[in-house]
């Protein structure tokens, strides 16, 4: 019996459309525009958010960041408190590695700005350069297209070697094979060891080695001023929690072991920061919590426009139909029956105009991604389809429960009378 009163309400649906083309579109494309609107800001916001946190997930969940300042505070706030703390250096990292319990791995690294790498007669400018001391791939783990990584004598003994990214690899030497060849940085020459693999498109280039160049600290002090010269600091400690240690007792053990190193009183506050993933997250959930918002009340008006409409459509059809609502009940429906009937009329016109919204989100998402109109991937996903379906479901509950409870309550004698 439910099978029939759906597969007749399916059919009666699509009668309605038939009938009253004009105002059957009309009122599908506020349901449409709405639909469009919602998920296609949340597709948006939700490829941006992916993009976003992907990136960040390279600095490692369980890994703490030790620097001057901390990422969720305003230097400008406490300037000059901030700017007499010391930069992270290679003290600070030889006493962390040697006392440090609870760690995989801790590393430094220092960056020292953008150069130029020579080859010959070619050159590439704007090399991001940064000096890293042993357990940077315990750290970071960096993939190697090319070549190989450092090895344990090269970070201790400081060899002529370099490893480059891709984007360099490729505009130095294109099809010619870098590993082996001799380069220029800082007027000393170097040896290409190893290339790292592409890291692809990321909207805020977090943990991008594309265009950088790696160094081991002992072969950079050798050449280049490792001490930070920059008020905002140049330098980071970077530590990996090992196996079955959380973040808080890594931070603890930390803070212990570096306010002994420099020696600071019981009441002296921190003169470091530590940073983590969650900090970056955490600020970030609440301004996408914000564009999501705005695309719902942007929809939401079109939305309400396109229920006012469908209910319009559900009275007339009520209406139209007021002898053969008598005639069914007279011939015993139940007062449900003829409830769900409409209800599932409503909720079929609605989900075919969520259907022409979602089938519009999919075709300018599919356009959009071909033309590489955004530096990031976008697409449409199946809970945001999900969604869209769900919020036609909704509205045509709300825009079909009046017409089918009036329908429902009619008197089937006053009903079978009625000329409409």
């Amino acid at each position: 019996m439910l099978f029939k009163i759906i597969s007749e309400s399916i059919s009666q649906a699509f009668q309605q459309l038939a009938g009253n083309k004009l105002r059957s579109f009309l009122s599908l494309l506020g349901i449409s525009i709405g639909i469009f609107c919602i998920i296609g800001v949340q597709t948006a916001v939700d490829s941006l958010e992916d993009n976003i946190k992907g990136s960040f997930n390279k600095l490692g969940s369980d890994v703490i960041y030790v620097s001057k300042f901390a990422w969720a505070e305003d230097p400008g706030a406490n300037y000059a408190k901030l700017l007499r703390r010391p930069n992270p250096d290679y003290k600070d990292y030889r006493t962390l590695r040697k006392n440090l319990q609870s760690a995989e791995g801790v590393c430094l690294e220092v960056r020292l700005g953008f150069k130029t790498l020579q080859y010959k007669s070619n050159s590439v400018d704007n090399c991001e350069v940064w000096v890293a001391t042993e357990d940077y791939n315990v750290v970071f783990n960096p993939e190697i297209e090319k070549g190989r990584y450092f090895s344990i004598n090269e970070f201790k003994y400081g060899g002529d070697n370099v490893v480059i990214g891709y984007n360099i690899a490729q505009q130095l030497f294109g099809n010619i094979e870098p590993i082996g060849k001799r380069v220029k940085l800082l007027g000393r020459k170097l040896t290409i060891i190893g290339v790292i693999a592409e890291s692809g498109e990321s909207l805020i280039g977090i943990m991008d080695y594309d265009d950088r160049v790696l160094l081991t600290y002992e072969n950079a002090r050798k050449f280049a001023n490792l001490k930070s010269t920059s008020a905002f600091g140049n330098s980071t400690l970077c530590v990996k929690a090992a196996e079955g240690i959380d973040n808080t007792q890594l931070k603890d053990e930390i803070t212990g072991v570096l306010r002994a190193h420099r020696q600071l009183k019981p009441k002296e506050e921190d003169d470091f920061a530590m940073n983590e993933l969650s900090v970056l997250t955490a600020a970030s959930e609440g301004f996408f919590d914000v564009l999501n918002t705005i695309g719902l009340v942007i929809g939401g008006f079109a939305i309400l426009v396109g229920m006012f409409s469908v209910a319009n459509i559900m009275f007339v059809s009520v209406k139209e139909r007021t002898n053969i609502i008598g005639i069914k009940k007279a011939l015993g429906a139940k007062r449900f029956v003829i409830l769900l009937e409409f209800l599932i009329e409503a909720i079929i016109l609605c989900l075919l105009g969520g259907l022409i919204g979602l089938a519009f989100v999919f075709l300018i998402v599919k356009g959009l991604g071909a033309a590489d109109f955004f530096a990031y991937e976008i697409y449409l996903s199946r809970g945001n389809v999900l969604s869209g379906l769900i919020w036609s479901t909704v509205i045509g509950i709300l825009a079909g429960v009046i017409p089918a409870l009036q329908a429902s309550g009619m008197d089937p004698v006053e009903a079978i009378r009625s000329k409409g």
